[in-house]
């Protein structure tokens, strides 16, 4: 496989596939850029040594072709002020005579950014023709985009047919994804820990039973952990159960007994009266939560011991919050485990942060730089953690 650090760029025009999809708000202002500074050091090593960038993303769900609202348009403004020392242009599509035109009158040093990609249907149904078209706008492939790695699509894994083994690649950013990902799955030093969280067990099951193979302890937290406390014949109160998924809980937990490996379930709740900032609160044990009443987030007593097997570990995954930490009333759980990750990574730990909620966690508790490695692929690195051949993946590396 190729690297990407050893590639020369000079005078080739780089076709990145980036993950710039990123939350908007009414007026088309991005609210959270971490993908797009996410990409930066790719763009910038090709630009360095003399190439020119030509990017391509989704944004958002588009249903019925072009759409002002999904134009990534909206973000040409905010790549102008990401790469102050490049010129940076815009094509309205992302195939056709105006892409094509603006690839090949791209300089050494300049970038061009292309129209959205699920403007067309063909990219998610990953269309090989599609793909091919795209392809003809660059001379080498680069695949930065772990968020969609999970995806058969055509600019993220159709698109590596159309390059040779040496001119397809990762980007910085997928790479550091992948070995940091390669090193939890593969490379773990024990005690490993795997925090998850959540609100259904049935989202996070794979991970889990994948999980048994390889940690020494998992703690379980969030709305997912009554489904376990109710199949062992707990009362829960109205605590969000999956009562279709009972005897599953019970399966993992005889085979985790089996496996040796320890499950922390929760001691005690951070329970209310109903589902609301406003709700009435109060804390009790999680095995006798009162009727009416439901566990928002997990208690003084439950954040101690978890504290504990953070403590001791030496690698730590980290996936899904231990309540509903959007509201301030429940978020304490969430903000004492991330606490405790980043102060078990300050004494050596490895700690990896990955799936949408946590991340959005150790951002709101400015916590994300005193963690090893944070993902930007939410439902990639859930199923990269299930043991899945991710699709961007698998079209790199098979030369």
């Amino acid at each position: 496989m190729t690297s990407f650090t050893n590639y020369n760029f000079s005078n080739k025009k780089a076709l990145i596939r980036v993950d710039f999809n990123v939350p908007l708000n009414d007026q088309f202002e991005i609210t959270d850029d971490t993908r797009m500074t996410a990409a930066v050091p790719t763009i910038n090593k090709i630009l360095t040594d003399g190439g020119s960038v030509i990017l391509m993303s989704h944004l958002g769900r588009p249903k019925d072709g072009p759409t002002d609202k999904y134009s990534l348009r909206h973000l040409l403004q905010h790549v102008k002020e990401l790469l102050p020392q490049a010129k940076v242009y815009f094509a309205n599509d992302c195939i056709g005579a105006e892409a094509v035109e603006k690839a090949l009158s791209l300089k050494s040093g300049e970038v061009l950014l292309l129209e959205n990609l699920r403007f067309y249907k063909e990219e998610e149904k990953g269309d090989k023709a599609f793909a091919e078209k795209l392809s003809k706008l660059g001379d080498v492939y680069v695949n930065d985009a772990f968020g969609t790695a999970h995806r058969a699509h055509a600019s993220t894994a159709l698109i590596a047919d159309f390059f040779s083994a040496d001119t397809k690649m990762f980007g910085l950013l997928m790479e550091a994804e992948v070995l940091n990902a390669e090193k939890v799955l593969h490379h773990a030093e024990k005690p490993f820990t795997a925090v998850i969280g959540g609100a259904k067990v049935s989202d996070k099951i794979l991970i889990i039973e994948n999980l048994l193979q390889r940690a020494t302890d998992i703690i379980i937290g969030g709305g997912m952990a009554y489904t376990f406390w109710k199949a062992q014949g707990k009362k829960i109160g109205n605590s969000l159960c999956e009562d279709d998924r009972l005897t599953l809980a019970n399966d993992i937990l005889q085979k985790a007994n089996a496996a040796g490996v320890n499950i922390h379930l929760p001691i005690d709740s951070t329970i209310a009266d109903k589902f609301a900032a406003d709700a009435q609160t109060d804390n009790c044990d999680s095995t006798n939560i009162p009727d009416g009443w439901m566990g928002l987030d997990i208690g003084e007593k439950a954040i101690t011991a978890f504290r504990e097997v953070i403590l001791k570990s030496k690698t730590i995954l980290w996936n899904g919050p231990m309540g509903v930490f959007e509201m301030e009333k429940f978020q304490q759980g969430t903000k004492s485990i991330a606490m405790a990750v980043a102060e078990a990574t300050a004494n050596g730990a490895f700690s990896l942060i990955g799936g949408g909620d946590s991340v959005a966690a150790i951002n709101k508790f400015h916590l994300a730089s005193q963690v090893s490695y944070v993902s930007t692929g939410g439902g990639a690195m859930l199923e990269y953690f299930e043991g899945k051949e991710l699709p961007g993946i698998a079209a790199i590396k098979k030369g």
